[in-house]
């Protein structure tokens, strides 16, 4: 089979090696989508995210997989042959809190596939079958392969600052990630505004929904953001832009008692404990992936809601181009990459 593999910083190399075989517990998985992610950029530029020790050259990355299952390991009970699924990127202990909770990324012994065992830029790929996560009809395999870290932490992060009907959000940033928001954001009925330095980002904002969209290049966002909700601020921000700027740019965005969602990575920043947080009562809360319990109530929101999750992929590519496909979504002239295999 093909895979993926990243030798040396900047060096892709699509090399034939055996197709894996499913131990205990586990299933081999025909990949069928398998969508590029910023973080399989920081491994590319030769940047240590989750620890990877020497043999992470070896390792293929992907950790936004959709596929068919292929094969069954001794033991495999919960899914079968044929099944439509996408993979839930944590590996973690089993047994710990976070674990039992569905919070396997928060699991102290927590592994990412991709990272620490190969992961779906390749044909095929095993996984424990717990990460196995069913497709629901209506759903293709390029949205299922969205609808997991785009899909699923975009939901959460709309969850969890209180999205509905009423609510108004800021998006701040609107590459892949924040495109997702403004779609998972609209399907929570929400009023949307999209923040970019990008005009066609921005364009991009628009056609999925935004209602407004505000380029801090031209004019102030902040003031903007007030002007546009009647003086108050926000009822929240979504940050999925990295850096000092979009930080304390929603900070200062939202009214007070608001809450912000951080995506985005970032080492440091500075802000304004005193202004942006006592005196405001705004909530700052940490978005990272999804609870495992939740894949089935994020695919059906997104099959019930139709949203168009497809539409962030602006390119595909088969697995035997990943040399011209890394790059080109290194440029940052692309949402979404997806590699595909039709067969």
């Amino acid at each position: 089979m093909l895979a993926a593999k990243l030798p040396c910083k900047e060096t892709i190399r699509v090399v034939d090696e055996p197709v894996p075989v499913p131990g205990k517990g586990e299933v081999l998985i025909k990949m069928k989508a398998s969508a590029l992610c910023r973080s399989d950029l920081h491994r590319y530029h030769g940047v240590t995210i989750f620890d990877e020790d020497e043999k992470a050259a070896n390792i293929t990355p992907g950790h936004e997989p959709c596929g068919i299952v292929q094969e069954l390991g001794e033991g495999v009970t919960k899914v079968k042959k044929g099944d439509r699924v996408a993979v839930y990127l944590g590996l973690g202990c089993t047994t710990c809190p976070d674990c039992l909770r569905g919070d396997i990324m928060l699991c102290p012994q927590f592994r990412c596939i991709g990272f620490a065992v190969n992961g779906a830029h390749a044909d095929y790929m095993k996984v424990p079958e717990e990460n196995c996560l069913l497709l629901p009809e209506g759903m293709d395999f390029i949205t299922g392969a969205l609808a997991t870290d785009v899909g699923g932490t975009l939901y959460t992060a709309c969850r969890k600052v209180g999205l509905n009907g009423t609510k108004s959000v800021v998006i701040i940033g609107c590459g892949p990630m924040g495109s997702g928001g403004i779609l998972m954001a609209k399907g929570f009925g929400a009023q949307v505004i999209a923040v970019d330095m990008d005009e066609e980002r921005l364009k991009m904002a628009k056609e999925l929904g935004a209602d407004y969209v505000v380029n801090p290049g031209r004019e102030d966002s902040v003031k903007k953001v007030k002007e546009l909700t009647e003086g108050r601020g926000a009822d929240a921000a979504i940050v999925t832009a990295g850096g000092n700027i979009p930080l304390n740019s929603a900070l200062n965005s939202v009214r007070p008692k608001g809450q912000v969602a951080l995506i985005a990575e970032s080492n440091s920043a500075t802000i304004d404990p005193s202004n942006q947080f006592v005196r405001t009562l705004v909530e700052l809360k940490g978005c990272w992936y999804f609870n495992r319990g939740d894949w089935e109530e994020i695919a059906h929101f997104i099959v019930d809601r139709k949203i168009p999750l497809k539409k962030i992929s602006s390119h595909t590519f088969s697995i035997s181009e990943a040399e011209k496909a890394f790059p080109l979504f290194d440029s940052g002239k692309t949402q979404k990459v997806v590699f595909v295999w039709d067969d």
